[in-house]
């Protein structure tokens, strides 16, 4: 697609930014990943090779039994048995002396009757909600297995970290992006209508606005499990009063200006004046709020995490793993870790939206 004038100068004003746009490059490499962690991280293989056949256990059911095994519950691919029986070709060997019989495998001198499998495994063989029970105490300090050590659970955290980014961050985009409509359409028909629209939206926006929303969560939450929806839905709620009064400002002060009121005069409808000439002036106040807002979704969520009242248990979440560094000052990883990860997201999504900012902003110019 052909760029235009306006879009080639904002693309050179985000480039000359350039704490902004390395900040872009290493926040969507790191986000990239998380979207695919079941393929980084993982206690499932990638792909398994059993007699001939490929498999692909993070995508498929396979029941023990399919490799030789006595259940039909889903094959633990971490237990050294079933290792062994892929490994094989499925030998009833593997039941007396697994660890051997893996090792004869890897060296290519098979029993007779076996057939050499394969299992690929990801880079971290843990899930989000893996337990390992190989560690002699949790939570364990990092090491060759578990690089940034385990919680008080036995879970690895780094597998928690990735699965926790990619949860929080989508969540405060969407959180964001809700938000932001509803207030900045809220905004715009206050500043451009005026009269009583504008009183009567002030009135409620004031009376919105001194609601406590931890508080109502909390009581919420007390009453009926929060799930992500939910808990979406809850705080788009309140979080859109942030952009109000920035669009209300903007509105107000250009709607007279001699551009829009010759639009109005040649018949033009109130709203496409609204959308084409008035919404672009707000765009610069709307940018400079909107990193603000998407670092307070992200940190309203891991703060209802830590205090026990965010998403469930079974949700990969930061601010549990930040709990988890207060309760356990003996581990200091998981507090670094916690500190880390926060800071890093939170810091390069303001440094990107700064650069953004700085894009929309016609008073700025880049050579």
């Amino acid at each position: 697609m052909k760029l235009d004038a306006l879009q080639r100068r904002r693309w050179r004003n985000f480039r000359a930014n350039r704490r902004g746009f390395w900040s872009l490059w290493i926040f969507l490499a790191l986000f990239v990943i998380s979207l695919f962690a079941e393929f980084v991280a993982n206690d499932k293989p990638i792909l398994v090779v059993y007699r001939g056949q490929a498999m692909f256990p993070i995508f498929e059911f396979h029941a023990e039994t399919e490799f030789g095994g006595d259940f039909e519950t889903e094959a633990d691919y971490r237990s050294v048995e079933v290792q062994c029986l892929i490994l094989t070709g499925g030998l009833r060997q593997c039941f007396d002396d697994p660890e051997g019989l893996i090792a004869r495998a890897r060296a290519g001198d098979l029993p007779e009757g076996g057939r050499a499998g394969r299992i690929v495994w990801p880079l971290i063989p843990f899930s989000y909600d893996t337990i390992n029970y190989q560690v002699a105490q949790a939570p364990s300090p990092p090491d060759s297995v578990n690089w940034l050590g385990t919680d008080d659970q036995a879970r690895d955290v780094l597998a928690r970290v990735i699965y926790g980014f990619r949860i929080s961050v989508l969540f405060g985009f969407a959180l964001t992006a809700l938000s932001s409509v509803i207030g900045i359409f809220a905004g715009a028909a206050q500043g451009y209508f005026g009269g009583w629209v504008d009183l009567t939206f002030q009135r409620v926006e004031e009376i919105w606005s001194a609601i406590p929303v931890l508080f109502l969560i909390m009581i919420i939450a007390a009453i009926v499990e929060p799930t992500f929806w939910s808990m979406l839905f809850l705080l788009s709620l309140f979080q859109w009063t942030a952009l109000v009064g920035v669009v209300r400002a903007e509105f107000l002060r250009a709607r007279n200006f001699e551009y829009v009121r010759a639009a109005r005069a040649l018949g033009v409808g109130d709203w496409t004046i609204m959308r084409r000439h008035l919404l672009p002036n707000a765009m610069v106040a709307t940018l400079t709020m909107l990193p603000f807002i998407l670092t307070s979704s992200i940190s309203t969520l891991a703060t209802l995490d830590f205090i026990g009242f965010g998403l469930p248990p079974s949700y990969p979440s930061l601010g549990d793993l930040a709990l988890q560094g207060k309760n356990n000052l003996q581990a200091p990883w998981l507090g670094f870790t916690a500190f880390f990860t926060f800071a890093i997201m939170l810091s390069l999504l303001v440094f990107v939206f700064e650069a953004v900012r700085d894009a929309f902003d016609p008073r700025k110019i880049f050579r």
